[in-house]
């Protein structure tokens, strides 16, 4: 389908260690299509979050966890 970009959004930090961290903390995922390849990008606590299909997006990942909650 050549999604060019999706979202994971781990708000339990229910993923695994190597994708998470350990210890195991919420995580947002920007997922980019990148040579037929997604890669997978992290974003933990404060720090904002950067999508290339959106880069007008201005919340940090702690944000949107506080919204969810």
């Amino acid at each position: 389908m050549e999604i060019e970009e999706y979202w994971i959004i781990d708000y339990a930090a229910l993923g695994a260690r190597k994708f998470i961290g350990n210890p195991k903390q919420p995580t947002f995922f920007v997922c980019s299509l990148v040579d037929g390849e997604y890669q997978m990008t992290p974003f933990t606590g404060n720090t904002p979050i950067v999508s290339p299909t959106f880069p007008q997006f201005k919340l940090s990942a702690q944000q949107i966890f506080n919204l969810a909650l």
